[in-house]
């Protein structure tokens, strides 16, 4: 049976390329921002476009951060995807205007140090080899539009719970690509713009569901 996701309407401007591409996965589709059906989706994806502080503005619009912490907290899986991935941390910082994230990882994002920016195009990853998201792709390119981004990662859990998976990238210095932390995932690339490496990463995502 395919499993269903909901991938959550806040106004971002990449919704349905993430539908298709999840589709393409294998995945039944809604793009939401009702309540009962963002909970009860077997998997939860929060795409994002444009600037940290307009993301966060729309998550709370639709009360997108209870609904996060609400799936989190039942062990219920989620997905976020570029600026998805980021209001994930403490904060942002763009432009010099510091924005609360939705804090479920303590760090900032901000500006990578880059002789050119943003960072666009294809790129290649350095995936752990006890990652499930990479499994059988970790050798693949990745398609990348940002220019800030997660620069270094704190979150240790000491043998409490399992230790986050996390996956780098590098321009102009290291940053976080993606992580893997019990039921919050995330990519800073876009899955949905990555081709075939793209839908297969959706599907290992899918299997876990």
């Amino acid at each position: 049976m395919s499993p269903s996701v909901a991938v959550l309407d806040y106004g971002s401007g990449n919704l349905h390329s993430a539908q298709r591409a999840l589709e393409r996965a294998g995945a039944v589709v809604t793009v939401t921002a009702d309540r009962d059906t963002v909970l009860a989706a077997d998997g939860l994806v929060v795409p994002g476009v444009g600037a940290f502080a307009a993301v966060m503005d729309g998550l709370r619009a639709v009360k997108g951060g209870e609904l996060i912490g609400r799936r989190l907290a039942g062990g219920r899986p989620v997905l976020g995807i570029c600026v998805g991935m980021q209001v994930m941390f403490d904060h942002g910082v763009e432009h010099d205007v510091n924005t609360e994230g939705l804090a479920q990882w303590p760090g900032v994002v901000d500006q990578l140090h880059a002789d050119v920016l943003p960072h666009m195009g294809w790129n290649t990853i350095d995936a752990p080899a006890d990652s499930r998201l990479f499994s059988g792709i970790a050798d693949q390119r990745f398609y990348f539009v940002h220019s800030y981004a997660a620069r270094s990662w704190t979150l240790h859990t000491d043998g409490r719970t399992a230790e986050p998976v996390v996956t780098w990238s590098e321009h102009g210095e290291r940053f976080v690509a993606a992580v893997e932390n019990g039921p919050l995932t995330a990519t800073q690339f876009h899955p949905e713009k990555s081709g075939d490496a793209g839908i297969a990463l959706l599907e290992n995502w899918l299997r876990t569901l």
